[in-house]
């Protein structure tokens, strides 16, 4: 699995975003993508699943927090286009999650990441924070049935961005580690 120190790979993959049209062979580069801002890339394993809803609907409460930060967002599972559409258009709260979805049903950039269930063949629920210079900045990976913080995702951030010695449970705010001279 790829980590900390990482770049992150240089894959296109297919996307989708919003509810209006079908799926016309849409993009992305995470790499290219949103230059000059921070990524944070969160894997789900599967569409009109459970968990994962609550944690696209989690993090898309969160959008602005992110952006306020120079970060996007980028979701992402090993399902289609059309399966994300048709999810989203199901699904209110999940049409509001307004950034794009990865579409990796070849699995192509989940292999590379090194998160895919061999016995599932999806995606764990994985999350990369992405400095803007391409570099995996932190790594968070659960199993298929345990869901995610997303304010824990947004915490991380805040003490990456401060370039600083941050305490257990710091927060934004806080005051950080100074060592002694």
């Amino acid at each position: 699995m790829l980590t900390v120190g990482d770049k992150f790979p240089a894959i296109t993959v297919p996307v989708q975003q919003g509810t209006d049209a079908l799926p016309a062979g849409e993009t992305i580069d995470v790499t290219t993508f949103a230059p000059g801002k921070w990524k944070v890339v969160f894997y789900w394993p599967k569409d009109f699943t459970f968990v994962c809803p609550t944690e696209i609907v989690g993090y898309a409460g969160l959008k602005g927090d992110f952006e306020d930060r120079d970060a996007v967002l980028i979701g992402a599972s090993t399902d289609t286009a059309h399966v994300h559409l048709a999810w989203r258009k199901s699904d209110p709260d999940l049409a509001a999650a307004d950034f794009p979805w990865i579409a990796d049903n070849g699995a192509k950039l989940a292999s590379a990441l090194g998160i895919l269930d061999q016995d599932e063949n999806v995606a764990y629920r994985a999350t990369f924070t992405v400095d803007p210079d391409g570099v995996i900045q932190a790594v968070q990976v659960n199993g298929l049935n345990v869901g995610r913080n997303p304010q824990e995702t947004l915490r991380v951030l805040d003490a990456l961005q401060t370039d600083e010695l941050c305490p257990c449970n710091w927060n934004k705010g806080d005051d950080v580690l100074k060592v002694a001279a």
